[in-house]
Formats: C-alpha cells, structure tokens, sequence
C-alpha cells in the first residue's frame, strides 16, 4: 500500500513524519506501506522569513530527516490528480510519470494572489516564493548602482496586513545597509482598508501604528494600487507616487492544483474538509495546510493559512490517511491554540494569544520570541529516526 503525499512546506513534512510515526508505532515495514513525499525539491522553503536580507538562505534540507524515517523522496511536481483511478501525474526532468495511490494528502500550499492590474506582472515584486524574495533582494541591491533621485529610495509596499507589515517593516534597515547609513529610504504601506492591519484587533493596532511613526514609514489607507509602470505607481484615488520598487503582499489563494481534486472549495480556492481532513465525497484524499479549509474547533474558528496551523494541520493529516490503511483509530484534528508574533523590524515586534488577539508581549521581549519562531521552531526536527518520529506527534505539533 501506498500513500502519497504531494508538497514538501510545513504541512507536507510534517504529514510525512506523523504518517511514519504511526506505521512505526504499530511496526509495519516501509516494505509493506511505503510513505511518498513528491516535490520540485527535498528542501523546505522558510517561507516565513522570505520578508528578510539573504533569502537564499532560508531553506532547510529535508532528504536527511526523510531518509531517517523511510518516507521516499520523488523528485518532480504533480501536474494531475485521477481521483477515479488514484493516481497522479508527475513531471520530472526526464519525463512524465503517473503514480498510484490508496490515500493521497493534498499539501500544495498556497501562492499570492496577483490581480489583473495593469504593470503588476511586470514591475510588481513579492515575498511569496523563494525566487521571487531573490530576485527582489537582487533589484534592491541594485539600487546602489543608481544615481539618487526619481524614485530610488522608495519603496511601496502593497497591503497592509501581516505579510506586508514585515516586509514594510523590514525595509528602511534593509535600505540603510544597501544605499548607506545615511540614506533616508521612505517606505508605503498602500492597504485597500480603512486601516492598517484590519485582522490585528483593537489592542495590537495602536503598537503597529507606533512602530510605524517611529520608523517613519507612511500610510495609505482605504486605496488600492490601480496601476504600476517602472517608475512608480498610481493609486485608486488618483495619488501617483515614484517608487523604484513596489512590493505586493495583498493576499494568497490556494495552490492550483487543488482544483484537480473534486471536491468543494472557499473563496480561497482551499478544499473544504471534515474534521479528520478528509475531502468529502473524494474517497481516498486528504487535504491540509493552505489547500484547506477546516474547522479549528466547535466555536467557528477555522485555520489560518500559516505554517502554524500548516505544521498541526499536516500531523494530523498524515496521521489520519495511515490510519485509515492501517485500520487504525483517526484523530480528529483540532487547534484551539493561537498565537500570533508580528515583526516590527527595528521597532521590536508583537505577540497576541487566541483569537481575539490578546497582546502579551511588545518591543525586544517579543522580538526575542519572533527570532526563537524564525530560527528554531519552523525549521525541520533532527535527521535523527526517534526525534524526527517524536516531533511529528499530532497532539504535540505546534502546541503553544
């Protein structure tokens, strides 16, 4: 028997490791129930910290900690998923393969949304992906080879909410280092809202806020971007402002690829899924992280698209489709749990607990707590069998 995992990010990991957890729990051989994770790449992209300098760097190797738990690494991207006959088409470099399944875990992720804005595709950049954080820190590198003016020290950053804070945040620092201590970069957040950050809540906005004005980074609320040419953008309200670099972080949709699958989708174009994170009607297939929508708990609350809910989300995940071919026990997935930890770059950061965005923490305490987030706890367990094993416990994952 095989089950089949699609996508190497947080979710997908991390439904390898509980899925090898529990065929070693129960000790039955990789021979006999083989664990397949299919990706472009044995590499995690650290796709939280893509607002950050050096975003090359931001990958975790993940072929040591497959091997120490058996789970085969296939190297290609699924292309197509045949849910009537289980089986999914997967391009590699050498050609076209199909693979079969008895359970699939659909862990696509997710990307940015680009609206057909006219000059976004050409001009626009994003911390979304990998490639696209490099190529951002290549143009800002190659600001310094510019002569000042029209536009160069500017950056606009369109969104307003966590991705964009972060970045916008980020960026006066990211800007000195490049250009020159004495340069005086100015940085916009452009948020279609009213205000900044709409979904911090009333305790966390009058923080941002503050860190904003201390890093003097402007704002413009209730206005979109309406166009972008090399020069600059212009605003919904007619505002035209020069900017060499505009980066767009004004929301995320589900991964293509779900639309392969059957099944019913929100307005995110994530699956929706029952508590074990079955896709229902669909026999066979699970989906989890960003390709999901489901349910946190009995009082409305659904998952995030964020690695937080993607890591538990994939345990369970994983978990759940080995058990179902091991006639074991499922377990329902649950997250009552939230946190939320918000970069501020120089001014500190924040961090909120449940969801009404409790603030706990501000400043250095909780910018301590963001670094401790960014470099130890998203990155992979130990390529050790008992700890990677121990770490992909569903009921631990993330449990904050």
């Amino acid at each position: 028997m095989r089950l089949v995992i699609i996508g190497a990010g947080f979710a997908g990991m991390y439904a390898a490791l509980s899925a090898a957890r529990l065929r070693d729990i129960h000790g039955v051989s990789p021979d006999t129930f083989e664990i397949a994770l299919v990706a472009p790449e044995p590499t995690l992209v650290v796709r939280p910290r893509l607002y950050e300098p050096k975003p090359e760097t931001l990958t975790a190797p993940l072929s040591d900690v497959l091997n120490a738990v058996d789970v085969t690494y296939l190297r290609g991207s699924a292309e197509t998923v045949d849910t009537k006959s289980r089986t999914v088409t997967i391009t590699t470099a050498t050609g076209t393969n199909e693979l079969s399944y008895d359970r699939l875990v659909v862990a696509t992720g997710s990307r940015l949304f680009r609206p057909d804005i006219p000059g976004l595709s050409a001009h626009g950049f994003s911390v979304d992906q990998l490639d696209d954080a490099v190529a951002l820190d290549k143009h800002l590198h190659g600001l310094a080879r510019r002569p000042a003016g029209n536009g160069r020290d500017t950056v606009v950053v369109a969104g307003g909410g966590f991705t964009g804070i972060e970045a916008a945040t980020e960026m006066p620092a990211r800007l000195r280092a490049i250009l020159g201590k004495d340069a005086k970069p100015r940085v916009i957040i452009v948020e279609r809202n009213a205000a900044i950050a709409p979904n911090m809540g009333s305790d966390s906005r009058p923080v941002i806020e503050d860190a904003l004005r201390r890093l003097g980074i402007e704002t413009r609320g209730a206005a979109g971007v309406a166009s972008l040419d090399e020069a600059g953008v212009t605003l919904s309200d007619g505002e035209r402002i020069e900017a060499a670099t505009v980066v767009w972080a004004a929301g995320i949709r589900a991964a293509p690829l779900t639309a392969e699958i059957p099944g019913e989708r929100d307005r995110f174009g994530r699956l929706l899924v029952d508590r074990d994170l079955r896709v229902p009607g669909v026999a066979g297939v699970f989906a989890t992280g960003d390709a999901a929508r489901a349910a946190c708990d009995d009082a409305g609350n659904y998952a995030l698209m964020s690695c937080q809910h993607a890591t538990r989300m994939g345990a369970f995940a994983g978990n759940n489709a080995a058990a179902e071919l091991l006639g074991k026990p499922t377990r329902p997935y649950h997250q009552k749990v939230y946190v939320t930890c918000l970069d501020l770059g120089e001014a500190g950061a924040l961090f909120t607990r449940g969801w009404e965005r409790k603030l706990e923490i501000v400043g250095d305490d909780a910018k301590k707590t963001k670094r401790e987030i960014n470099t130890v706890w998203i990155y992979p367990p130990k390529a050790e069998r008992a700890a990677a094993l121990a770490a992909a416990d569903p009921e631990q994952v993330v449990n904050l």
